[in-house]
């Protein structure tokens, strides 16, 4: 059956066919590695609105890099003084080590606390 005749057949069940053009690059990150392909042909499958990608080319494995990282990594946590002073009148320690407490807690209070207190 030709191309051209299957992808009518295919329509008439509602299924649309689409290829990407100047596509470079696919790249499928894992934790451990990316898959990467070059040279890729890319067909868009379309059913009733889901949509699924077929893609061809050459096949090459890499270390994982740190682009999309960044979003990963969590925001530095603001520590209050009123919660070192907290910690620090609850515990009996400084205010650099019930802010270094804190700082390890992620902010928690009780967790602070409770790590001064069982040392």
């Amino acid at each position: 059956m030709s191309p051209k005749k299957m992808k009518g057949m295919l329509k008439n069940m509602g299924i649309n066919i689409d290829e990407l053009e100047n596509v470079s690059e696919v790249v499928i990150r894992m934790p451990d590695k990316e898959i990467v392909i070059s040279n890729p042909s890319v067909a868009i499958m379309d059913s009733h609105g889901t949509r699924s990608y077929q893609i061809s080319g050459d096949e090459s494995e890499r270390a994982p890099s740190s682009v999309g990282q960044e979003a990963a990594e969590e925001p530095p946590i603001e520590i209050l003084d009123s919660d070192v002073q907290l910690v620090a009148a609850q515990t009996g320690a400084g205010l650099t080590e019930a802010k270094a407490a804190l700082q390890e807690a992620k902010g928690d209070l009780a967790a602070a606390i409770i790590k001064l207190s069982t040392k």
